[in-house]
């Protein structure tokens, strides 16, 4: 039990430090970097991504709440069965339900 929690406080650090709420370095007035820009792999929120010819990585990168092993098995049921005819019939892929592909509409195009 106490390495579970051990592994969770680990876990929530590490990913407050990524976002930035903890600093990692010292801040004080040194100049600040510029913005890194978005890799071509990781499409812009303004962007849909097409869930016929999509990436795993990019469809991971465009969707909430789908991570890499969720955005495969959306190009392996493709892969399958053939192209999507409407961004609703993710919820036949495993492990998407309606409510997370609504989520994601937005997101997403043929």
């Amino acid at each position: 039990m106490q390495s579970g929690i051990s592994h969770t406080l680990r876990l929530t650090l590490l990913l407050l430090a990524t976002s930035g709420l903890i600093p990692l370095e010292a801040s004080g007035n040194e100049a600040k970097s510029p913005d890194v820009t978005q890799s071509a792999a990781a499409p812009r929120v303004s962007e849909k991504v097409s869930i016929n010819q999509g990436t795993a990585e990019m469809l991971a990168g465009a969707m909430n709440g789908v991570g890499l092993k969720k955005a495969r098995s959306i190009v392996e049921y493709r892969e399958q069965y053939g192209p999507f005819t409407s961004v609703e019939q993710l919820s036949e892929v495993p492990g998407f339900g309606t409510a997370l592909v609504e989520r994601n509409l937005s997101r997403l195009k043929l």
